[in-house]
């Protein structure tokens, strides 16, 4: 059999004097290890020289496809939301323009101040003063206050607060105080009322 005599050959041989320059002669065994390790190294060289870096490139395009994947998703979710925010959107310009439409311009001033004046007198109470008093700018819009000065009894007095909330422009009520004589139904309130005026009214301003 070939591989007892591989053995006995190898035996027989000795490695001391195994000559680089004569590799026919070695033992079979000793040229089938050497060449073996050969073929061994030659993968491994090729793996650390082609594959090592063919799977780094694996990698890499792995991780890109997980982030674009990543990317995908996000877009997707906002385009999904991209029609709701729309509908929202147009609602709220809506809802802001029904907003300025309560905002009086200068040139509505004096009905407001004669709507305040109306429901004063709808209500019985007599009008010691109605006074604008000075703008202040704020960022977007323009405050212009109203001092308030009348007398009649605590019903009629609410009922004209009552009366001023309700109007169609957006009016709102500040620092009242409510005085009275002992013994008298009739009570002095005065009140700020505040209206606003938008800042584009005005040219931006």
């Amino acid at each position: 059999m070939p591989w007892k005599d591989w053995i006995d050959e190898l035996k027989r041989y000795d490695l001391n004097e195994l000559d680089i320059n004569n590799i026919g002669a070695w033992p079979v065994l000793v040229r089938g290890a050497v060449w073996l390790l050969a073929f061994i190294l030659v993968l491994a060289g090729a793996y650390f020289y082609l594959i090592a870096d063919l799977r780094l490139n694996l990698a890499q395009a792995h991780e890109k496809e997980y982030q674009l994947k990543q990317d995908f998703e996000r877009k997707a979710f906002k385009a999904a939301k991209l029609d709701p925010l729309k509908k929202q959107m147009q609602e709220m310009e809506q809802s802001f323009g029904i907003l300025l439409g309560q905002l009086p311009a200068d040139t509505e001033v004096p009905g407001l101040l004669e709507d305040i004046t109306e429901k004063a007198v709808s209500n019985g109470l007599a009008i010691n003063s109605i006074k604008l008093q000075a703008e202040t700018a704020k960022e977007f819009y323009i405050e212009l206050p109203i001092a308030i000065k009348v007398s009649g009894s605590y019903h009629d007095l609410a009922a004209f607060v009552s009366g001023i909330a309700s109007l169609p422009r957006i009016v709102t009520l500040h620092n009242y105080t409510i005085e009275g004589k002992k013994g008298s139904e009739q009570l002095n309130m005065d009140i700020l009322a505040k209206t606003y005026r938008y800042k584009d009214s005005e040219g931006g301003k």
